[in-house]
């Protein structure tokens, strides 16, 4: 990495997202509830009011599975499930059929969500500990990749949609909601640890995010929804920071 170690990076995001598991507070500082944050980036009434109430903890920045089109009985791999609300939104819509796993690398955040999933009676969904540049999924195994303001966590960014391509069926597709930034951020917000760890630092241009995507094999890559996204910063930014729904395929 440019400014820090790899290393460095996820042991101090791990480290903060194992205290909001704990906690079960949200990273972000919002006078808003936890509900109201949901409502903000794309989460009806309906679709908070149908998962598990701990499940939602305020860490997205998008809807994912309300734009994935997913199906009865396909199979649903979800990168950085956090409290797994959008695994256990993606359980109702694949079925009795269908199979949801979450991957995420704080243990707390898994435990946190396999005791949710025993607690409610989730029988179609899995979590599984490891991190999404190496993923604990076998190969062409899933019909559909989704991900909430997680990637750009990453350091990795190129590892994790290759990754991603790799679990993938013939004819899969991802649907990713993210950040990404339009223009330059300064170099001490993207050596900060804070700001890494609060989805700031580690976005990535939107043009060279969507190359990315390209260049680990994927297809057909558009973005399907975008918006301005609000973010606390002690700094004035340079560019923009937005939120974007992109959709890719495995041909």
């Amino acid at each position: 990495m440019r400014f820090m170690k790899e290393k460095e990076v996820k042991g101090f995001v791990k480290n903060r997202y194992g205290k909001i598991a704990r906690s079960g507070a949200s990273c972000c500082s919002s006078s808003e509830s936890l509900t109201e944050q949901a409502r903000l980036v794309g989460y009806s009434e309906e679709d908070v009011k149908n998962v598990p109430e701990e499940s939602n903890m305020g860490l997205g920045c998008g809807n994912p599975v309300a734009l994935a089109s997913l199906k009865a009985g396909e199979t649903v791999l979800d990168l950085g499930s956090g409290g797994g609300i959008d695994v256990f939104l993606a359980s109702e819509k694949v079925g009795a059929k269908g199979r949801v796993i979450g991957v995420d690398m704080t243990k707390e955040m898994i435990e946190k969500s396999k005791h949710t999933a025993e607690k409610y009676g989730y029988s179609n969904v899995e979590f599984r500990l490891g991190e999404i540049e190496d993923l604990p999924v076998e190969d062409k195994s899933v019909d559909v990749v989704i991900s909430n303001c997680v990637i750009n966590l990453s350091p990795d960014k190129k590892k994790v949609f290759q990754e991603a391509y790799r679990v993938l069926r013939s004819k899969g597709r991802i649907l990713i909601s993210d950040l990404v930034t339009e223009g330059r951020l300064p170099s001490t917000v993207r050596k900060s640890l804070d700001a890494w760890a609060a989805c700031i630092a580690g976005a990535m241009d939107k043009k060279e995010y969507l190359r990315t995507i390209e260049e680990a094999g994927f297809k057909k890559v558009k973005i399907v929804s975008e918006s301005s996204y609000e973010l606390d910063v002690s700094e004035k930014l340079t560019g923009r920071i937005t939120s974007v729904k992109v959709q890719a395929y495995k041909l």
